[in-house]
């Protein structure tokens, strides 16, 4: 019977816990976001290529306050964990990480991630991508974790191959953009899949 199936995490322990600074190897850290950090927000959602992939509405300073404060609460409901990719000791973010769509009854989430302009190009994506999926696989006790991403967005497919997101395949007319329907490659890591070194 179905019913006699355990819960993969059991609910309670993402919400028990408080959620993590985590280091990156390059110098930068994960943190949680914080309210002085929403003109970030502002001017991410300025940004035109994370405009093209992320599909962010322009929002105040004062909206994106309020939606870091419904970050918070997406961590107590056990839904998603969002992070600030940062200079270490609480510094200036420079872009964002998250792992969200989390189910702790069949141990799953995503990866999202966008960074700020003068971020990338550094290895930054995939270090925060790494980091954060070791974290939810080995501390949080997921199963897997997947990676989506636009087909016309060859950067986050490298950015999932370098991550140790191996592909799965291709979701036809996945997300809606600007421009239309966007087919979506899918990748994903599962427990017992090695750690790539970055």
């Amino acid at each position: 019977m179905i019913n006699d199936i355990p819960d993969v995490v059991p609910a309670g322990r993402m919400r028990d816990m408080v959620q993590p600074v985590l280091a990156l190897p390059g110098g930068l850290e994960l943190r949680p976001w914080r309210t002085a950090d929403a003109p970030r927000l502002v001017e991410a959602r300025r940004d035109p290529q994370i405009r093209q992939w992320n599909r962010p509405a322009p929002l105040s300073v004062a909206e994106e306050e309020q939606r870091i404060g419904k970050w918070a609460r997406r961590w107590r409901d056990e839904a998603a964990g969002i992070w600030a990719v940062a200079e270490p000791g609480g510094g200036e973010a420079v872009g964002l990480v998250g792992l969200g769509d989390v189910q702790l009854r069949h141990g799953s989430g995503e990866i999202l991630y966008w960074l700020l302009p003068a971020a990338r190009g550094r290895g930054i994506a995939v270090e925060a991508a790494v980091r954060l999926t070791g974290w939810a696989l080995d501390d949080l006790g997921l199963h897997r974790v997947r990676l989506t991403h636009s087909t016309a967005n060859p950067a986050s497919c490298r950015v999932a191959e370098k991550a140790g997101f191996a592909y799965e395949g291709t979701m036809r007319s996945a997300l809606l953009h600007a421009d239309g329907w966007h087919d979506e490659h899918l990748h994903a890591r599962v427990q017992g899949d090695a750690l790539p070194a970055v």
